[in-house]
């Protein structure tokens, strides 16, 4: 079973802002700005079991999502869905001005909102369908989405205990009806992405299948099978689509994952093994030498 972190343990978020809200281990909110900068040391990726809104109204910064590197810049946001890999690259703090919005996944499952409208999000990862993570919004819905934020983060620094969480919940699902709204307006359209479809469901699919099964799975026989296609034809698409062979971007998850169980897990390195269904510590040992140059121990230690 893979490990869950709370949003205590996940995000130091003291080490980016200042500026900062969180209701216990429900959400976090975060106001980044030059003005309340703090020394940041990225971490690596890690796994968040809920979901991020990252909305940026000046400035940039570099994050990845699911191996998918991208740029948050004025007027863009990310989203990014339960179980994604989310990394920060790099803060360049001239005239920054972005907020940030990590809600756990039992929160999300105590909204009282269709869960269905969250199909018209972009797939967990959006290489071969999308060109990146992040999308751009008009100055217009950034002022918009703006507001949710303030009156989020107004409601959190002066909660009643007895009615704050319901009016967070409120207040979060109209931001996901919002931002899904804005989202669903800014991808591409079934027409226009109609002459490259099966492709690239193919490799939607994959993703897909990869971000679900990979603690399991590191074939790439068992995807293509999977997907009804064969091992050769699933390889040939996406190394088109992505530039990069499916086998190595199995092996990216898988290290990804084991990267986040050795440095937060609490579990020692033969339960990490397993749990990522090697036969035994050795056979994971030299795998995690050979991708990442160092062994599980060593990884442990550095980290």
């Amino acid at each position: 079973m893979n490990k869950t972190f709370s949003l205590s343990q996940l995000i130091s978020i003291e080490r980016f802002t200042t500026e900062y809200s969180m209701l216990g281990d429900d959400y976090v909110f975060t106001h980044i700005t030059e003005a309340n900068r703090m020394p940041v040391r990225s971490d690596g990726p890690v796994r968040f079991d809920g979901m991020s809104w990252l909305l940026c109204f000046s400035g940039s910064m570099d994050i990845e999502v699911n191996l998918v590197p991208a740029r948050l810049h004025a007027n863009s946001i990310a989203v990014t869905r339960a179980g994604s890999f989310v990394e920060l690259k790099d803060i360049d703090w001239d005239n920054l001005d972005c907020y940030m919005l990590f809600v756990s996944r039992d929160f999300i499952r105590d909204i009282n909102f269709d869960l269905n409208i969250l199909s018209a999000l972009p797939p967990v990862t959006n290489q071969g369908m999308y060109d990146k993570p992040v999308i751009d919004i008009t100055p217009a819905e950034a002022k918009l989405l703006r507001g949710y934020y303030e009156i989020l983060n107004h409601n959190t620094r002066n909660t009643d205990t007895l009615y704050g969480k319901s009016i967070a919940r409120c207040i979060i699902a109209a931001l996901t009806y919002q931002l899904i709204q804005i989202v669903s307006r800014n991808l591409p359209s079934d027409k226009e992405d109609r002459p490259k479809s099966r492709r690239s469901g193919y490799v939607s699919d994959f993703f897909q299948l990869v971000h679900e099964y990979h603690r399991r799975e590191r074939s790439v026989s068992f995807y293509a099978d999977k997907l009804f296609i064969s091992p050769k034809y699933l390889s040939l698409i996406i190394k088109e689509a992505t530039g990069r062979s499916a086998a190595d971007i199995i092996d990216d998850y898988v290290i990804l994952e084991a990267k986040n169980l050795l440095r937060f897990s609490g579990k020692n390195i033969q339960q990490v093994s397993y749990e990522l269904n090697f036969p035994n510590q050795s056979s994971f040992g030299k795998y995690f030498k050979h991708l990442v140059g160092m062994s599980p121990s060593e990884y442990q230690r550095t980290s």
